[in-house]
């Protein structure tokens, strides 16, 4: 089965027996999550260098990963400075992605950008949280898109960018509905000793300003 229900809680219980099978094999997953469907795997080395080769992704823009509480980035040797720990205090679970330091002999170094941290987002989408609670470890979340592309609203024009994967059995689609036309997650670097906005996104500049004062970018 190619395409699994994702809506209801019951559709989230029958689909983690599924996904932890198909990720234990290298597979692919596609996810909503509360801004766009993402593309994921496990964070290990091989299966982030296939979703690259997949997703054409130079190496020099890393993916990020979703966990599912702030412990599980922790457990993963992710450090949230000061101003990292005010931002995730404030908007996780949410769409705001740290860039944090850490991570060392923990997750592959693929994952870490030319500043040397690792992206990372508490996801506020219940069923996917749900889902990498149950895998009890990160995954890994790129647009489920081609680059340059939009990523589209619902499964169908999802499968569609995917059919010799999909046919091949190297990705499975959570079929959480249509999305809504949400910007993509904020994404702030916390690498530094000054954070810095990389991406605006779902929460705007003014109001991380408006909340943490000068711990925001």
């Amino acid at each position: 089965m190619t395409v699994l229900p994702f809506r209801s809680d019951d559709d989230v219980r029958a689909a983690i027996p599924v996904v932890k099978e198909h990720v234990s094999r290298g597979g692919f997953i596609v996810y909503p999550t509360e801004t766009v469907y993402g593309l994921g795997s496990r964070p290990v080395a091989a299966d982030v260098a296939a979703l690259a080769a997949l997703k054409n992704r130079p190496s020099r823009k890393p993916f990020l990963l979703l966990v599912s509480s702030r412990q599980m980035a922790e457990a993963y040797g992710l450090v949230f400075p000061r101003a990292a720990d005010a931002m995730a205090e404030q908007f996780w679970p949410g769409p705001l992605t740290l860039v944090l330091p850490g991570g060392e002999g923990k997750l592959p170094d693929s994952l870490r950008g030319a500043e040397g941290g690792i992206a990372v987002r508490w996801t506020s989408h219940h069923g996917t949280a749900t889902l990498i609670t149950a895998l009890d470890m990160p995954i890994t979340s790129t647009s489920a898109n081609r680059p340059g592309e939009r990523t589209p609203p619902g499964v169908d024009a999802v499968a569609a960018l995917f059919p010799e994967e999909i046919a091949a059995g190297r990705v499975l689609i959570l079929d959480g509905g249509v999305l809504g036309n949400v910007p993509p997650s904020t994404l702030v670097d916390c690498t530094g000793p000054v954070p810095r906005l990389v991406r605006p996104g779902a929460i705007p500049l003014q109001e991380l300003r408006a909340r943490l004062g000068r711990l925001a970018p």
